[in-house]
Parts: structure tokens; C-alpha cells; sequence
């Protein structure tokens, strides 16, 4: 298992972000994939992260696939048409609310949580 597989499609992960003047904000959103090198969530009801995002687009995200925990840092862009968003769209779990944009993430950093140790 590489860190990788923490990131497949409908992984839950915790998406942390900051406002301009340092307040934290974090919330639950689910992975739709790795595309482009990048970290693809659809984005439905997450007002307060997208006003942080605009305002700062550094981004943390941690998530745990198999027991092992990862933080991965990097930056976030919103994308409201384009292929992000189509990928988005087309990944739409039935039942959810359409996404109205798509988040992707530029993986700066990836940390093992329990092993102490940056591996990416």
C-alpha cells in the first residue's frame, strides 16, 4: 500500500483551511481521485472553506486508509467549468447534491502520521 491508495475515490478526509487573518476552519469532504497529480474534491456546501481557499489557498488534508493516518499539505484552486469540474460532475455520487465546483489540490507535502517521517 502506498499513500496514494488513502486517496481514492470516495475516501473521506478532513480538509483543514485558514482565512487571511489565520482563523482555522475544517470540515469532512470525500475524494473523488488523484488527477493531474492533484487531489480532486467536488464542492457542494462548503461556503466557509471556499472563502478561505480565495483568501489563502494553503490547505491541509488528513485522512486514514487501512489504520494508517496521512497529512498532506498543498494548495487548492476552484475550478467552476473545465476539466476539474467535468471530473467532478461525471464522479457525482447519485443521490448528493450537484457539485457547484471542484477543488483540486497541488500535493506539496506528504507526512506518515505514525511514522513520523515526510515521505513525499
Amino acid at each position: 500500500m502506498t499513500w496514494k491508495d488513502a486517496l481514492k475515490e470516495g475516501q473521506e478526509l478532513v480538509l483543514a483551511t485558514s482565512s487571511k487573518d489565520g482563523k482555522p476552519h475544517a470540515i469532512f469532504v470525500i475524494c473523488k481521485g488523484i488527477v493531474d497529480d492533484k487531489i480532486l474534491i467536488s464542492v457542494c456546501q462548503m461556503k466557509k472553506s471556499l472563502k478561505n481557499i480565495r483568501e489563502n489557498p494553503d490547505v491541509v488534508l488528513i485522512t486514514k486508509y487501512n489504520n494508517e493516518y496521512y497529512r498532506i499539505s498543498g494548495k487548492g484552486t476552484i475550478h467552476a467549468s473545465g476539466k476539474y469540474f467535468d471530473l467532478a460532475i461525471a464522479r457525482n455520487i447519485k443521490g448528493t447534491p450537484k457539485p457547484k465546483a471542484a477543488l483540486a489540490v497541488d500535493i506539496n507535502e506528504v507526512y506518515d502520521v505514525d511514522k513520523v517521517k515526510k515521505i513525499k
